[in-house]
């Protein structure tokens, strides 16, 4: 048996059956198998028997060929070439007859119509195990995609930090291969927080535990170390040996001081943060390279002062540089301009995603993961006004019937402010008639677009916020519904929820922009002497 390369596969060695002649012949001693002989691509064998038909007697051949020295040491004598539709698959080898005659032009005939009936047969059991092994290959892929996946579900925050004057906002988009996008939040010392976005390069099982070391190292210099310098400095060193060959990390880390808005970051090689202020969009810039490349790394560490209503966005280069089917890149320019017209880092996160899906158009398979995480000061935390806590942040699909997981959400979040049990029940009712306008109306039933539910309080309002994807078209105003009118023709037959809604809660507020309605739900905490039971 022959190993070959390329298209070229292994065959069955075989001899010719010979009559025996008339004097009784001895039993030919039991045959041992000659090892493989590896035949290099590069060898003029090769060439030689693509461009031959027939029985080859090897003896005969005058080849500068370590293959044909291989051959005729292992015994062979004959080669018969196996084609299949113009193409060499194989090659049948025989050595001497056991009559130790020459092989006659009948036995050549009868080897070359063998060959023709059985080049197929060999063509189609080579193509039942290449496809047998792609389906092993993909298997493989597919349950090592799953172990990435889980490896990076397990290490990705469950919950978002709480912040009194702060919203946290945060998203990850999975590619259909994993990547190594991650995201982590970190309590420090003195009440300060550690925010965390980094992306390693390479996909599958390899990034995934890449990954999963980087955030395990974050989560035990960052308490220790806190300045963002220093940790990466020593994530960089400790990274150094265990990193695989041809892979790095890019990390975005930053120290967040709540009270004072004081935010102290470094960067080694990751996307630059922007930053939504009344004088438009800034850039946090500092210098470093990615982890796990060179040791004797120094980071730059750079600090900046938020001020009350401004928002930062940290995100991976899964947003930027998604491609839409002309191969346009949806760029970092856009990105930067749609976080100078943001209000809110949720807001924001939906506008990015929206404009993505609209950018790529349906049909395109995400190239790489998206990690986005925003960081807003609210504007009530300057000059004594209220700072907002959020109690919850979630969506729903825009399905009939979702309205119920809305309303169970929001009367867990809300379960610890000893709302009263009517006006507990009044707000459900809100609740579940707003996500329902939201999801028919706002959103048109459609199961691709959420419904974004914020509940956040403050020192005298509970307030829960729906939001729908149907900016484009106006919130109507609160009409009080008229029997006898809307009989009449007079009035649409339509128009109960607004009114129904505005008669459950303390005060019901709308906004509208380009993209968005936003319903907000207010009950006081402490309800009026005179309010209804």
């Amino acid at each position: 048996m022959t190993t070959i390369p390329s298209n070229l596969r292994r065959v069955l060695r075989r001899e010719p059956r010979v009559r025996p002649t008339t004097e009784p012949v001895a039993a030919p001693p039991e045959r041992v198998e000659a090892p493989p002989v590896e035949i290099a691509p590069n060898d003029p064998l090769v060439a030689y028997f693509s461009g031959v038909t027939g029985a080859v007697d090897i003896g005969a051949l005058q080849l500068d060929s370590p293959a044909l020295a291989g051959l005729r040491e292992a015994g062979v004598k004959l080669v018969v070439p196996l084609v299949s539709q113009g193409e060499l698959i194989g090659l049948l080898n025989l050595g001497p007859r056991r009559s130790e005659q020459e092989y006659s032009a009948d036995d050549r005939k009868l080897l070359n119509d063998l060959a023709g009936h059985a080049a197929p047969a060999v063509r189609v059991a080579q193509l039942v195990r290449e496809q047998e092994a792609e389906v092993r290959q993909r298997e493989r892929i597919e349950q090592e995609l799953r172990v990435a996946q889980l490896i990076q579900q397990q290490f990705l925050p469950q919950e978002l930090p709480d912040l009194p004057g702060w919203q946290v906002g945060a998203y990850y988009g999975p590619a259909r291969e994993v990547g190594g996008d991650f995201y982590d939040f970190i309590k420090l010392p003195d009440d300060q927080i550690g925010i965390v976005v980094g992306d390693v390069t390479d996909k599958g099982v390899p990034a995934a535990l890449v990954m999963a070391t980087t955030h395990s190292i974050l989560r035990a210099e960052a308490p220790r170390l806190v300045a963002p310098s220093e940790v990466l400095t020593r994530v960089n060193e400790l990274l150094v040996d265990e990193m695989p060959a041809h892979m790095f990390v890019t990390c975005l880390y930053a120290v967040l001081n709540p009270a004072t808005g004081r935010l102290r970051y470094a960067n080694a090689g990751h996307n630059v943060p922007y930053v939504s202020t009344e004088a438009g969009v800034t850039e946090l810039r500092a210098t470093g390279m990615p982890l796990g490349l060179l040791p004797g790394m120094e980071y730059e560490e750079k600090e900046a002062t938020l001020a009350p209503g401004e928002i930062v966005l940290l995100h991976s280069d899964g947003l930027a540089e998604a491609h839409n089917g002309d191969r346009e890149m949806f760029g970092f320019p856009r990105v930067a301009a749609l976080t100078g017209e943001a209000s809110d880092g949720e807001v924001l996160i939906d506008r990015l995603l929206k404009e993505l899906q609209e950018f790529t158009g349906p049909g395109l398979e995400q190239e790489d993961d998206i990690t986005l995480v925003t960081l807003g000061r609210s504007a009530a935390a300057a000059g004594g006004g209220a700072a907002e806590r959020e109690l919850a942040a979630f969506q729903v699909a825009s399905e009939p019937g979702n309205e119920r997981l809305a309303i169970d959400q929001v009367a867990k979040a809300v379960a610890g402010l000893d709302l009263e049990g009517p006006r507990l029940e009044r707000l459900k009712t809100a609740v579940g008639e707003a996500t329902m306008n939201a999801i028919e109306h706002g959103n048109d039933n459609r199961p691709e677009l959420p419904v974004d539910i914020r509940v956040v309080v403050d020192d005298t309002d509970l307030k829960v916020r729906i939001t729908d994807q149907g900016g484009e078209r106006p919130i109507p105003e609160v009409e009080t519904p008229d029997l006898e009118a809307k009989l009449a023709g007079l009035q649409t037959p339509r128009g109960w929820g607004l009114f129904l809604i505005q008669k459950m809660v303390d005060d019901l507020r709308t906004a509208v922009d380009e993209h968005h309605h936003t319903i907000e739900l207010v009950m006081h905490l402490k309800e009026a002497p005179d309010a209804r039971s």
